[in-house]
């Protein structure tokens, strides 16, 4: 039985584990965090992916946990409301869709307990070297013993260290959008009941929607700027900095971010790459095409991606090369019509018809 270690337990390496498992692998999935990572953004499951999610039977789990939003408003920096919708929000598009939108951890949580049983999972670790020879990979472990598998992918998302340690330095691939997003949850201290706020103010803006029964608020802020250095410390004063300056709320906004546990802070940036594989060792999802969150699709390409890299590989039981080079010359052309989708409307969401060219631009079976 062929090994493979997975890094990353976010969607993207679960979902290839839930895959590889089926196709007869064993899969061990190292996860940085001590456990499953609460908080994110809501995030949206469309066209193809959900036949992925419904082939692991997933979907009607899925369909439980949905946002139930009724519509939204938008708002002059002042809290006066300017537009509103029931028939769509900026999230997750129509409401009649049959596309879904849930919570990150929601996601999480119901791809783990799918595959807890059948896929070991090492929590609170992470690689730290990979040594490739002819027969295998040896994988050295911050925390655990140094182990071997046949096979490892980097799920680990956009500053994933499997590509660093295998393909060269971040800034070797990654391009900055532009701008940085904050998510952070907080309580409903607005009293929003199934319904989104937006508001924009000058470079700043945000969106905020209730979850969890209405019991809580999840904050997306966004903000313009160049690169900035990566230290969680500095960006989360700087967040508590400009919310604090918005007219409407802005006041008890800094302060949720302030004290927020699952505070994040990221920027919009896209991985390009002329190669997701390179010997033993390919990228998934984020780690080797992150879309950006202005995309709306990276949680699409992860699913995406994991069905085609694990049934490549499958289809190519003796050649892991030929597998890999499967997978990328299938997932590639989707990966571009989705990338695209965050630089095609700066500023705003990519339109209707394009989104909708783009989550079903290929077929699971082609």
């Amino acid at each position: 039985m062929r090994t493979v270690l997975v890094s990353g337990g976010g969607v993207a390496g679960p979902a290839l584990a839930y895959w590889l498992h089926r196709h007869g692998f064993a899969v061990t999935v190292v996860e940085r965090g001590a456990g499953l990572r609460s908080g994110g953004q809501a995030v949206d499951v469309r066209g193809v992916a959900l036949e992925v999610v419904e082939r692991m039977g997933l979907l009607s789990e899925a369909r439980a946990v949905r946002t139930r939003m009724r519509g939204m408003s938008v708002l002059d920096p002042e809290g006066r409301e300017i537009h509103r919708s029931t028939e769509a929000t900026y999230s997750s598009g129509r409401l009649d869709s049959d596309d879904i939108e849930v919570l990150r951890d929601d996601l999480v949580r119901l791809v783990y307990e799918r595959t807890r049983e059948d896929v070991e999972y090492l929590f609170g670790d992470t690689v730290t070297a990979l040594d490739e020879d002819d027969s295998c990979v040896r994988v050295d472990f911050a925390h655990a013993p140094s182990r071997v598998f046949d096979l490892v992918i980097g799920a680990d998302g956009l500053h994933s260290t499997v590509r660093r340690l295998e393909f060269g330095p971040e800034e070797d691939f990654a391009h900055h959008l532009g701008s940085y997003l904050s998510v952070f949850s907080a309580d409903n201290f607005l009293g929003l009941e199934d319904w989104q706020v937006w508001l924009s103010d000058g470079g700043i803006g945000f969106g905020i929607m209730p979850v969890h029964g209405n019991k809580e608020l999840r904050v997306a802020f966004g903000f313009e700027s160049e690169p900035l250095p990566r230290d969680p410390g500095e960006l989360r004063r700087m967040i508590t900095e400009k919310l604090g300056s918005l007219r409407w709320e802005g006041r008890r906004l800094a302060e949720a971010s302030r004290v927020a546990p699952d505070f994040y802070c990221d920027a919009m940036a896209q991985i390009r790459m002329d190669r997701w594989s390179k010997g033993r060792i390919a990228l998934l999802g984020d780690a080797g095409y992150c879309p950006s969150p202005l995309s709306g699709q990276g949680t699409s390409l992860a699913l995406v991606g994991g069905h085609v890299l694990a049934g490549a590989l499958a289809a190519a039981p003796d050649d892991h090369a030929v597998g890999f080079a499967r997978y990328e010359e299938r997932m590639r052309p989707f990966v571009a019509v989705n990338q695209a989708l965050a630089t095609e409307n700066p500023g705003g969401p990519a339109s209707e018809e394009s989104v909708g060219r783009a989550k079903n631009a290929m077929s699971l079976d082609g």
